[in-house]
């Protein structure tokens, strides 16, 4: 399976895709300093692209002949985290991707984002443009469940041409582990702190966290713990000698990418929010394992008609 990756940012997406079996031919940016990240890391190119510019997107995309199309159009207008709206300009880039995807029309394609962009107009207005042509699979998927170690829902919408509505709900609700992963499981003895300090967006929130439970989402900040920072009834210990922020690179495996992935090192504020945008390399690979595993079912009866 071709494939493209569009709004790639440093990676995370090609990169799981990739773990799965997934040929990623090219990757399209906008952001400068996610280009840098991913042309570290990668062999194929990447082409600093504005993909507001649709049709000139689809000439470009069009001969490399994808079979799927994959991409986590920007989420800042969705996420809690953001200023929730819809018209400051990034959200059209949901339906400039419909429509890329429209007028290339692949085999497949793939689309992530946050799980509250489900409740958008941009959202429902990418269905109905890609409606006529795909089958569309339609799931929020814990990455706590997918090998990766940290409660970070995200919203996935797969589509296949000529299939039915739900067709890879199956699969993908199959293959989900029973329990989150925590981070003293992924990590074993690579962390040397049992307790860490995640900077909360309100201090209504607890921000102490235990190595043997679930990372918090990793949000694009990372900031030492303040000097009059007031303890909160959840946190994990009352004892701040032993806590301590997560390291950059602890942050960048939490989101599981591998060690020897390589980070700039001139902007830490850019970095960390590079890393906290990312998708979770591990939760890319369960859905690109899912689809991957789909098409080998689906071409299993052709195959053995070839061969009577």
């Amino acid at each position: 399976m071709r494939a493209v990756d569009l709004f790639s940012g440093c990676g995370g997406l090609s990169k799981g895709l990739m773990n799965a079996g997934v040929d990623v031919v090219a990757a399209f940016e906008y952001w400068e300093p996610a280009i840098q990240v991913y042309e570290k890391n990668f062999h194929h190119p990447v082409t600093r692209f504005d993909l507001r510019e649709v049709d000139q997107a689809i000439d470009a995309i069009a001969p490399m002949r994808p079979d799927l199309i994959a991409g986590g159009p920007p989420c800042q207008d969705f996420s809690s985290a953001g200023k929730r709206d819809e018209n400051l300009g990034r959200a059209d880039l949901t339906i400039c991707y419909a429509k890329i995807v429209e007028g290339v029309r692949p085999d497949w394609f793939l689309m992530e984002n946050v799980e509250r962009a489900v409740k958008s107009k941009a959202f429902g207005q990418a269905k109905e443009i890609l409606a006529p042509w795909y089958g569309m699979t339609q799931i929020v998927l814990d990455a706590g469940f997918c090998g990766v170690p940290q409660k970070r829902k995200r919203l996935f919408l797969i589509g296949k041409l000529g299939e039915e509505d739900g067709f890879l709900q199956a699969d993908l609700s199959a293959g989900l582990s029973d329990e989150r992963l925590t981070v003293k499981e992924y990590f074993g003895q690579n962390i040397d702190t049992n307790f860490y300090y995640r900077h909360p967006r309100s201090y209504l929130r607890r921000a102490i966290f235990s190595v043997d439970e679930p990372s918090a989402t990793i949000r694009g900040v990372n900031r030492p713990i303040p000097p009059d920072y007031q303890l909160h009834d959840g946190d994990a210990t009352a004892d701040l000698e032993i806590v301590r922020p997560l390291t950059t690179e602890e942050r960048a495996q939490i989101q599981t990418f591998p060690p020897g992935f390589l980070w700039p090192h001139s902007n830490k504020a850019t970095l960390e929010q590079l890393i906290g945008n990312a998708v979770p390399v591990k939760l890319a690979e369960y859905v690109g394992a899912q689809m991957m595993g789909y098409q080998k079912k689906i071409k299993a009866p052709v195959a053995m008609q070839k061969t009577r």
